[in-house]
């Protein structure tokens, strides 16, 4: 194929042989069958696969809180992660000025508490939960989603009433990609997220990320690129040096190129803009898969 790409087949495997494969062998044919599109039949129904836990990710996709850009930075994303040994959500919050900011913070919390309260039935380790914030249009979104799972998820409006233990909604890891950090980075965004056009300095304050990392914050992973135009780059390194000052392990790469929404980087969402199709950025998720493996345990 000139493209190098499988669009839309069916890659199935036949044999007894099959039954003798480990679980790393499973997980790496569907790395190799993601990357060329195509869908694979190696996790036939058996007593070995129906025993194997897998882990979570929660992919809540950006959209500035006007909207939720599911399409491409949703399931893609969520189904990119499947082949490192995850099993992926995706979270559709309210935006639209419909409901002002603890509203989204509290809809994470319940969807975390919904995927570890099913575990079982989703196959899961309720323990090896990482929260994802991934390529997501505009994502301010990233301030509700990584706020509650790795920095707001402490604050008492994000489990208040809510009948679940102390730390349960923090999850292992969080992973904002080319994230809006603060009001100075994506003013109507935060405008949205509050549902007020003139919002106090105070309110602002209170939900810019970088001012309330702690000790307490989940590990993190950070990912933009440096000609990114519509938030500037230093929202990442700025909620770097919040870690950094906190003590809290993180890991940032800035990229040289890509626009901004570029979502997996690839062939798979650039919808035709090669704008949105960078092989270097593609990397991030076997780079964030590698990441979690080694450092969210």
């Amino acid at each position: 194929f000139p493209s190098g790409f499988v669009k839309n087949k069916i890659l199935e495997f036949v044999g007894n042989g099959i039954k003798n494969l480990s679980m790393d062998v499973r997980n790496g044919i569907d790395v190799m069958t993601t990357e060329t599109t195509c869908l694979s039949s190696i996790w036939i129904t058996a007593d070995k696969t129906r025993k194997y836990t897998r882990k979570a990710i929660l992919v809540i996709p950006g959209g500035g809180y006007g909207g939720v850009c599911a399409d491409r930075e949703g399931e893609p994303i969520a189904l990119a992660f499947m082949p490192y040994g995850y099993n992926g959500f995706v979270l559709h919050y309210t935006v639209g000025r419909k409901e002002p900011y603890p509203a989204q913070l509290r809809e994470v919390t319940l969807a975390i508490k919904h995927i570890k309260d099913n575990a079982k039935e989703y196959g899961i380790d309720p323990e090896r939960f990482v929260d994802m914030k991934a390529l997501m249009g505009d994502s301010s979104d990233n301030i509700p989603g990584v706020a509650c799972a790795g920095v707001f998820w402490n604050r008492p409006e994000a489990t208040e009433g809510l009948d679940i233990p102390y730390g349960y909604n923090k999850p292992r890891g969080i992973m904002p990609i080319y994230p809006v950090i603060s009001m100075k980075g994506h003013g109507f965004s935060i405008k949205n997220l509050l549902c007020k056009d003139d919002p106090t300095k105070e309110e602002t304050d209170y939900v810019s990320v970088d001012q309330h990392v702690s000790a307490d914050s989940s590990p993190v992973f950070i990912v933009h690129s440096a000609d990114d135009e519509l938030v500037d780059a230093r929202n990442s390194l700025d909620f770097a040096m919040a870690y950094a000052n906190a003590g809290v392990p993180y890991e940032l790469h800035i990229f040289p190129h890509a626009q901004h929404g570029c979502a997996l980087g690839n062939a798979i969402t650039d919808m035709g803009n090669p704008n949105w199709n960078d092989p270097m950025i593609a990397r991030w998720v076997e780079m964030a898969a590698y990441w979690a493996e080694h450092t969210c345990k």
